[in-house]
């Protein structure tokens, strides 16, 4: 009666063991997937589920989503759907990638050169916040603080340089449907590309709009 009861804890074991193995492989070809339509590699990516097994779902092919504007990597929440019942699982992305560092030190107010910024691989789950994966990222940008020899590159570190500064004289098009309006003013205050900046005509009066890539304040009626 002893080695029935050891035979049967044992499959118990083998069971569970291959249920936990199971899902884990679930989730893992689901965040693959999932970084596969935004273009990200997901070569090393590896999901550990923090949720105790007991509450995991009960259904062998549970249906996957992350609720609201989930993070792409980290700890996160995924829903677990078998048919009506949904359970929600934690789990802990962890992701491997290149992303960019500081060569050296840079200054605040300094724009970053490709002499600036080098490539590091790494866990990516572990930067902080908005991390610069690609040097398009932070091509051109203007140091918003002082930035030290190794620091991962963030995007709330830099900003796009001012395509129009205030007291710039810029053109502006106001367009509708079926037509375009040209005039000129002066620009009240410095902005980036598709930032709004106020402008006031020629005319003296004062209009608001969005800079283009060539720079022209655009106004939709």
């Amino acid at each position: 009666m002893r080695g029935l009861t050891l035979f049967l804890m044992g499959l118990g074991m083998v069971t569970m063991g291959a249920s936990a193995a199971d899902l884990t492989a679930q989730l893992n070809q689901f965040f693959k997937s999932r970084y596969g339509e935004t273009g990200l590699g997901a070569d090393t990516l590896s999901v550990v589920v923090k949720t105790p097994q007991a509450q995991w779902p009960t259904c062998e092919a549970p249906q996957f989503s992350l609720p609201g504007n989930s993070r792409m990597w980290g700890n996160m929440s995924v829903a677990a759907n078998c048919g009506q019942n949904r359970r929600y699982l934690q789990v802990q992305v962890q992701v491997e990638g290149d992303y960019l560092v500081a060569a050296r030190q840079v200054a605040r107010g300094t724009a970053l050169t490709a002499d600036d910024i080098k490539v590091e691989h790494g866990r990516l789950d572990t930067l902080p916040a908005r991390a610069a994966l690609n040097a398009t990222d932070v091509a051109e940008g203007i140091a918003l603080r002082d930035i030290m020899p190794g620091q991962p590159l963030t995007m709330m570190m830099v900003r796009q340089p001012w395509r129009v500064k205030a007291g710039d004289n810029v053109n502006v098009i106001a367009s509708g449907d079926g037509f375009n309006v040209a005039s000129e003013g002066r620009a009240m205050n410095n902005a980036t590309v598709a930032q709004p900046v106020r402008v006031r005509l020629n005319s003296g009066q004062m209009v608001s709009g969005k800079i283009g890539p060539d720079g022209n304040i655009l106004i939709t009626l």
